[in-house]
């Protein structure tokens, strides 16, 4: 009979995974899939964002940007 386990580990040598539990005492075989994640990777986009330091330019800075913007779409 076959099943599904899914049981953390990591990477400690080309061809060795370190297991965070044990697996079922009556696997014989086993198939490994690894989900790779890389070291110092930041999680996902607004993780990273989120991360950033504030900016400095005020609301009323970026709305004159905008709308000097939006006036030259005009010409």
């Amino acid at each position: 009979m076959t099943r599904t386990v899914v049981v953390k580990g990591r990477l400690v040598g080309p061809h060795t995974v370190e297991l965070d539990e044990p697996l079922p005492e009556q696997a014989s075989e086993i198939e490994v899939r690894a989900r790779v994640e890389t070291a110092g990777s930041r999680g996902t986009v607004t993780d990273f964002l989120r991360a950033l330091p504030p900016g400095t330019r005020s609301k009323e800075d970026i709305d004159r940007q905008i709308d000097e913007e939006r006036d030259s779409w005009d010409r």
